[in-house]
């Protein structure tokens, strides 16, 4: 009995030697396994610096003055991080109930699920924790189907989890992983994700929205609520699940939770679309320009697509929403009314008017030329007549419709047609400024930047029009000491031969060809853009004078120092007009549009701060003389609409003046302009603390109403800032200004015409008569 016992205890052995061997070996081929990871042996692994600094794109982000994002500049990551601190709390539950229960409680490997996961073949779920995911992510890459370069991705994956833990915080490791997650339609980050996604901060999401995100994670492209509605709401549901598994919430709340649809406010954030398109353009360009200006400290340039610069904006969401939907309103409404008169009955060369088939086409040719098209075509070597052939062939493509969702719309054409076709279409541009700072609140440069790139705000520049005529008056009471309530006679003056350079005499008529004969002040031939006044003042103070006081206050381009510019012949962008009615709203002092206070660097560090530039160019007394001769303007002149009910035109009033009545009371300083042929129309409005320019016009002059009824700067221009500043003063905390513009304390102008109100009443024989000259 006993030799059988010792045979059988020494059968049993081996086994439990081989057991504690293999068990010893694989113990062994485990810890040799990481002990490779960690020198490297299956890649290069991250040195401690880079750990503690990891390279992620992120993306330079221009901020709004009301703390808001206007749209981000990146190549393939739209990305800006957020701290702990700034993601919600049922955020952080989903992903932990969901990712890794036990995350506050290992140090980067969960044994546990390490375990359940080998046993089961992962069959009951993976091991991988948040940690692991978060070295995937930053150091390890795209895992390998090969099971061999698996092992050991998952080996480098362990150890540099680990050394995460060591070097950051529990709460930086989940930031750091929501930062650094591509969730899919630009969405890169946690972030850009939840304002992509449902229109919003991190911090305001709702649990059933965190829980979507966090569903996200296991796969941004299976999981794609745009494209897999149905498939994204059943993960959701699982991570609604695990929340009321582990207690998070309870199973009420999941079966409420659970039963609702997925509802996404999509927001796409992409260069073309979004808040302040043509402004996010102007600030590429302008970044560009900044960073070739200002280096790093070790010589390297700033990237503006990698480096997630902060650069904080002077435009206010707000007030840039206001002005987006102002001339959305009115542009649509008057492009329908250009439509309706430019039919081929109507007009056989539209959108063109008084141009001879050759100049139509020699316009054809030349757009054709500068197009992209034609650019790309001819990168690839095709010949002239070759890409010619091109622009006649019919080929389907998008194109901008005001009447289509989207305005957008699918149609077949000839790629010439559809050079006609956006040519028909009227452009604009608008700048809004606070004239003590400079800082620009708004800016749109067309209607539609995805279909109209150029930006008419800056790009462009125009013949000023009437618009131009306030700087005449300036040099005049600057330099003669004239008061608005001077007057001059209405009647065709001349300015003769040889005088300022003229070859022949110029002797500018009034727009409506008639003339009073009568004295009119200046407050009233300025309010009604007399042209016989405007004349006269410009030989008094000659043409020189004006052309300085001009670029004294920002008209950057050649303006020719002749008597014509009275009348508005010279070329300014909006741009520069704004900057230079702010001259007379701030007291004569020009300061310098700006659009950046300030740029920092991903870590905070602030790279520019901006210094006004300023320059006195008026006295306060010339300068509110100056306001109170434009607020005849508005008060009985071309700008009155802005506060009256008439009766005339109705027809143009119904067709194409958008929300009109306006009713505006309060103080306002204005200008029209409307050059020849109704080509271009302009407005310039201001109160004592916002001054706003509107340009509207064709791309190519000779596209134009045929009326000036339809073609003039009040019908054309004026809306727009009328439906802008009712919006405005609709939201009271953006502090637009309905107070009276400043007087100065010792005013030596004399502004108060009372005293030649008496006068003209005694010499006109009807109230009516004193109407007609602004009173």
């Amino acid at each position: 009995m006993a030799k059988t016992k010792q045979k059988k205890q020494k059968g049993f052995f081996p086994f439990i030697k081989w057991f504690w061997i293999l068990f010893g070996s694989g113990l062994f081929l485990f810890l040799l396994l990481f002990l490779l990871a960690a020198w490297g042996a299956f890649g290069e692994m991250p040195t401690f610096e880079h750990l503690e600094n990891p390279s992620t794109n992120l993306a330079t982000e221009l901020i709004s003055s009301d703390s808001k994002t206007l749209g981000k500049f990146y190549l393939e990551d739209n990305r800006t991080d957020v701290s702990y601190d700034e993601l919600p709390q049922n955020l952080i539950d989903a992903l932990i109930a969901s990712e890794d229960i036990r995350f506050h409680d290992h140090s980067g490997i969960d044994a546990r699920g390490t375990l359940r996961a080998m046993f089961f073949l992962g069959k009951r779920g993976g091991a991988s924790t948040i940690s692991q995911q978060l070295a995937r992510q930053l150091f390890v890459g795209v895992r390998s189907r090969n099971k061999f370069e698996t092992i050991k991705q998952k080996a480098m994956e362990w150890v540099i989890a680990t050394r995460l833990e060591r070097s950051y915080t529990k709460e930086e490791i989940i930031s750091m992983y929501l930062n650094i997650y591509d969730f899919g339609n630009n969405a890169d980050g946690i972030r850009s994700a939840s304002r992509i996604y449902f229109g919003k901060e991190p911090k305001d999401l709702k649990l059933e929205e965190s829980a979507m995100l966090v569903g996200m994670l296991q796969n941004s492209s299976l999981y794609n609520p745009l494209r897999r509605e149905e498939l994204t709401w059943k993960k959701r549901n699982i991570v609604l699940g695990q929340l009321a598994r582990y207690e998070y919430i309870t199973e009420a709340k999941r079966d409420s939770l659970q039963a609702m649809e997925i509802n996404l406010n999509y927001n796409p954030e992409s260069h073309r679309e979004g808040l302040a398109t043509y402004f996010r353009m102007y600030m590429q360009q302008w970044l560009n320009r900044w960073v070739k200006e200002n280096p790093k400290p070790d010589g390297e340039k700033y990237n503006i697509y990698l480096d997630g610069l902060k650069v904080y904006t002077t435009i206010d969401s707000r007030m840039q929403k206001n002005a987006e939907d102002a001339v959305e309103a009115h542009m649509k409404n008057l492009q329908a009314e250009f439509f309706h008169q430019n039919t081929p009955e109507r007009n056989p060369t539209a959108p063109f008017l008084d141009l001879t088939k050759g100049a139509i086409d020699t316009i054809m040719r030349q757009a054709m030329k500068r197009s992209d098209r034609w650019r790309v075509l001819k990168g690839q070597g095709k010949t002239a007549e070759e890409i010619e052939k091109t622009f006649l062939e019919k080929t389907e493509m998008t194109v901008f419709d005001w009447n289509s969702d989207s305005y957008e719309k699918d149609t077949i054409m000839t790629p010439m047609d559809s050079i006609r076709y956006y040519k028909t279409f009227l452009r604009t541009a608008m700048m809004s400024m606070e004239p003590q700072t400079g800082h620009v609140k708004a800016w749109v440069g067309g209607v539609d930047y995805k279909h109209f790139q150029y930006d008419n705000v800056y790009q462009g520049a125009r013949q000023a029009g009437s618009t131009f005529k306030p700087f005449v008056y300036a040099a005049a009471i600057d330099q003669l000491r004239y008061s608005p309530c001077d007057s001059l006679p209405d009647n065709q003056y001349c300015i003769e031969p040889l005088k300022y350079g003229n070859p022949e005499k110029w002797c500018p008529k009034n727009s409506d060809g008639k003339y009073s004969g009568k004295n009119m002040t200046l407050k009233h031939a300025l309010a009604n853009s007399v042209n016989t006044v405007t004349a006269q003042l410009m030989d008094k103070v000659g043409p020189k004078s004006v052309s300085i006081i001009a670029k004294s206050m920002g008209i950057k381009r050649e303006i020719p120092e002749v008597p014509s510019i009275a009348l508005g012949t010279p070329d300014a962008s909006v741009y520069e007009m704004v900057g230079a009615f702010g001259t007379f709203a701030n007291q004569g002092v020009y300061v310098k549009p700006v659009m950046v206070t300030r740029i920092e660097d991903r870590n905070g560090t602030v790279l520019y701060e901006y210094v006004p530039e300023t320059k006195d160019v008026l006295s306060k007394d010339v300068a509110y003389a100056m306001v109170n001769l434009m607020e005849g303007v508005t008060r009985g002149g071309s700008g009155t609409r802005l506060r009256h009910t008439f009766a005339k035109n109705d027809r143009v009033y119904k067709d194409i003046i958008t929300g009109y009545p306006y009713e505006l009371n309060n103080p306002i300083a204005g200008k029209t302009g409307t050059t020849q042929n109704q080509s271009y129309g302009w407005f310039m409005g201001m109160v004592p603390n916002l001054v706003t320019g509107v340009w509207v016009g064709g791309e190519n002059r000779a596209v134009h109403f045929k009326r000036l009824a339809y073609g003039q700067g009040a019908s054309m221009a004026l809306p727009i800032w009328a439906l802008y500043m009712k919006e405005n003063y609709e939201n009271e905390e953006l502090g637009v200004s309905k107070d009276a513009f400043e007087e100065p304390e010792e005013l030596s102008i004399n502004v108060d015409c009372t005293k030649i109100l008496k006068e003209l009443q005694e010499e006109l024989d009807t109230e009516d008569d004193l109407d007609d000259i602004g009173f």
